[in-house]
C-alpha cells in the first residue's frame, strides 16, 4: 500500500490522491468520485505516509496502524468513528496496546479510524504481503 500519493487537506472530510503538480501547488483528486481540483500552499495538507501514532516507547506509522485494523477486521470495515469516546479508546487499544493515551487524542483515534474506512471502500488497503502472496498463487498455477 502505498500512502505517499494520499492527502488529507485540513477541513476537508475527504482523503485525496494526489494526481500532479502545478506552479504554485497540485492537482488532486477525490478518493471516491473522479472530480479534481487545484490545492495552494496555503492549504494544509498531510500526506498520511508521514504519520505516525505516538506510542510509549516510540511511534508507529499509519500504514502499520492500517495493517493492524486490517488484520483484526479481516479486511472489513472497522467500528464506526462517530461511537462513543470510550469504545473507540478500548478498540485502538485492541489494534495498538502500546499507543500513548495522553498524546494521542479522541480526534486523532476518529481520523485514523476514518481514513480506515474510506481507503478500505475503495479497495486501496493492499499490503505488500498480499500482493506478495497472490504472485506465488500465480507462479504456482503456471507452473502446473
Amino acid at each position: 500500500m502505498d500512502l505517499s500519493k494520499i492527502l488529507s487537506i485540513s477541513g476537508q472530510s475527504s482523503l485525496f490522491k494526489l494526481v500532479g503538480h502545478t506552479k504554485s501547488g497540485a492537482i488532486v483528486e477525490f478518493l471516491k468520485e473522479n472530480k479534481r481540483f487545484p490545492i495552494y500552499a496555503s492549504h494544509k495538507v498531510s500526506v498520511l505516509s508521514d504519520i505516525s501514532v505516538y506510542t510509549e516507547e516510540d511511534v508507529v506509522s499509519l500504514e502499520e496502524v492500517f495493517k493492524r485494523i486490517y488484520k483484526k477486521e479481516e479486511g472489513k470495515p472497522t467500528i464506526d468513528p462517530k461511537s462513543d469516546n470510550d469504545i473507540l479508546k478500548k478498540y485502538f487499544e485492541e489494534v495498538i496496546p502500546e499507543y500513548d493515551k495522553e498524546r494521542v487524542y479522541i480526534s486523532d483515534i476518529k481520523k485514523v479510524l476514518t481514513w480506515y474506512n474510506q481507503l478500505q471502500e475503495v479497495n486501496l488497503l493492499v499490503f505488500d504481503e498480499e500482493k506478495n502472496e497472490e504472485n506465488n498463487s500465480e507462479d504456482k498455477e503456471e507452473k502446473k
